[in-house]
């Protein structure tokens, strides 16, 4: 049995899956001053008359990290940057202490300038004075040669238990976006490994003994220990759940789609072409900062079904704010909810009282009730296709890259779209008129993510160094250290990588079926000295392809006739 647990901004969702099979399901509102307490208060009512016992690994998709970089709820990071010759970057919205330090690697990875122990004395003391709580370092080039950035680590480790180095999260070259990275795993470190110990208490306390995975931005999910060295990489764990739980549930179709999960606060988009997902190869971009973290292309709108309903300078307004739940749920704010309400189109639990805060709001405008109502999905609809229209201009502008590969001159057309959402039903048939295609919606609409968090394949990423100069191989993750001739080669080093991902796999209790490889990021430096090449820094990251453990495989829902 697999539990899934998935904390939007406005409910949490739980699931148990047995044997493809959900055995119970539970919905709860999100208390935003303790998002610990509503997934505690999910996780024991989910629990409730379960055998705990056949808990075999429990899936979550959070968004401790991201609410934490949005809201600005962070930890005071020092970050010590070596740029190097070349382009003066500066970097904005990185907190308040960015020290540059001197010294440089070049492109080959020697060491033209060590590290000045008095210059490090002095960021030091900086630091301290202004309570500086967690480093991030970086050196240019430091994915060819860590040994700066380790020094570095080593000089304040006395000070600071928690120090990110640049050259653990990516290997790929792209000196902006990896200070960014950094600086994000940084700062939201201690936010999250305060989360990450609360649930391990928690889960002590009932005994229960199953592995912890979080979900990550690609759809992949990574064990509880992982997530606490690298928090970065649960950023955008929630929409990752929503596409996971579209793709477990809708059936199997190779047509462009679109596919939108509408929540209560937000709704994220995503496109499939040929059912493949739309990949964001170089990284996502989150509170405008791009990262180096790998995800599924999504967009999300500030707009969802308890967004906030008004009148501004005589025009109708919905969000991006959401001030309290629906009026029809005991809010005091009027909502999309609760339009669709008035139209007939779903229910509440204050039916009455959400129908009159619609006519008041309809008589101080001069409008009809019933027209409000229908201006109000009609808007939450345009702009729904609105927003699809510009991003698949953006999208269409460029190669585009799927999970499996560049489609250098690929168009994606939507031929149809699929909802998930707690307002699936209500909306689908104003979408479909709207957007001039197909709606349907499936099976589990409203508790969709927690299934997609929970048949999320769980998977493991491994990185191998190998340096023919020194006649070194290193895989740390599985604490592999070997010797290496000075003919070791790129191929070589991708089938080693393929081979040992792959028996990492196998211990996590992947199938001969679930253990797809592949690899993410594979480069070769050539070490030249003089006229002559002289050995090779050989950089393999390679990953048990995120996937899932396996699909309901329910019937769409009938769509419902425009």
């Amino acid at each position: 049995m697999i539990l899934g647990i998935d904390m939007g901004g406005t409910n949490i969702d739980g699931v148990a899956i047995k044997d493809t099979k959900v055995v119970k399901s539970v919905k709860s509102q999100v208390d935003r001053k303790d998002f610990f307490a509503s997934l505690w208060h999910c996780l024991t009512e989910l629990l409730t008359g379960l055998d705990k016992e056949k808990i075999r690994r429990i899936h979550l998709s959070t968004t401790i990290s991201t609410n934490a970089i949005v809201e600005g709820k962070v930890s005071e990071v020092g970050l010590i940057l070596q740029t190097g010759p070349g382009l003066n970057w500066q970097y904005d919205r990185m907190g308040n202490f960015v020290e540059y330090i001197s010294g440089s690697v070049d492109h080959r990875g020697k060491i033209v300038q060590g590290t000045d122990q008095e210059e490090l004395d002095e960021i030091k003391s900086r630091f301290k004075q202004g309570g500086v709580e967690v480093l991030a370092v970086v050196s240019k080039f430091s994915t060819r040669n860590p040994e700066v950035e380790q020094q570095i680590r080593e000089h304040f480790a006395d000070n600071y238990s928690d120090i990110t180095l640049g050259h653990s999260l990516s290997g790929k070259l792209n000196f902006p976006r990896r200070v960014r990275t950094a600086y994000l795993n940084a700062a939201v470190g201690k936010t999250f490994r305060q989360f990450a110990i609360n649930m391990k208490k928690a889960l002590e306390r009932e005994n229960i003994t199953a592995p912890v995975y979080i979900l990550k931005a690609d759809g992949g999910t990574i064990d509880l220990e992982g997530a606490i060295a690298k928090p970065v990489e649960t950023i955008l764990s929630g929409p990752a759940a929503s596409f996971m739980g579209m793709m477990a549930l809708a059936a199997d179709d190779t047509q462009d789609r679109c596919l939108l999960d509408i929540g209560g606060t937000t709704t994220d988009l995503f496109f499939l072409i040929d059912g493949s997902p739309v990949f964001e190869p170089g990284g996502i971009e989150i509170d405008e900062r791009k990262t180096l973290v790998r995800a599924i292309f999504s967009t999300s709108i500030g707009l969802g079904g308890d967004s906030y309903v008004r009148f501004e300078d005589g025009s109708l307004k919905i969000g991006p704010q959401r001030l309290d739940n629906a009026v029809a749920y005991g809010g005091k704010y009027l909502t999309p909810t609760d339009a669709l309400l008035y139209l007939g189109a779903l229910g509440g639990d204050y039916p009455e009282r959400s129908k009159e805060a619609l006519e008041d709001m309809a008589r101080q405008n001069n409008v009809e009730p019933g027209q409000l109502a229908q201006e109000i999905v009609d808007l939450m609809c345009q702009t729904i296709a609105d927003t699809c229209d510009k991003v698949l201009k953006k999208l269409n502008a460029s190669p585009v890259y799927t999970i499996r590969e560049l489609l250098q001159d690929r168009v994606i057309k939507p031929q149809a779209a699929t909802v998930i959402g707690g307002p699936s039903e209500a909306l689908a048939k104003y979408l479909e008129r709207t957007l001039s295609m197909p709606v349907s919606y499936t099976q589990y609409y409203e508790i969709a993510n927690a299934i997609g968090a929970a048949l999320a394949k769980p998977t493991i990423e491994i990185n191998l160094l190998a340096d023919t100069e020194r006649g070194i191989l290193t895989i740390p993750e599985l604490e592999i250290y070997d010797q290496v001739g000075k003919n070791y080669t790129l191929s070589q080093a991708r089938r080693l990588a393929l081979t040992e991902v792959k028996r990492a796999g196998q211990a996590l209790g992947l199938s001969e079926e679930q253990l797809e490889a592949e690899i993410v990021e594979a480069n070769s430096f050539n070490m030249v000295s003089g006229w002559f090449r002289v050995d090779k820094n050989i950089r393999v990251r390679a990953q048990i392809k995120p996937g899932l453990l396996a699909t309901l495989q329910p019937e769409l829902a009938q769509r419902t006739e425009g």
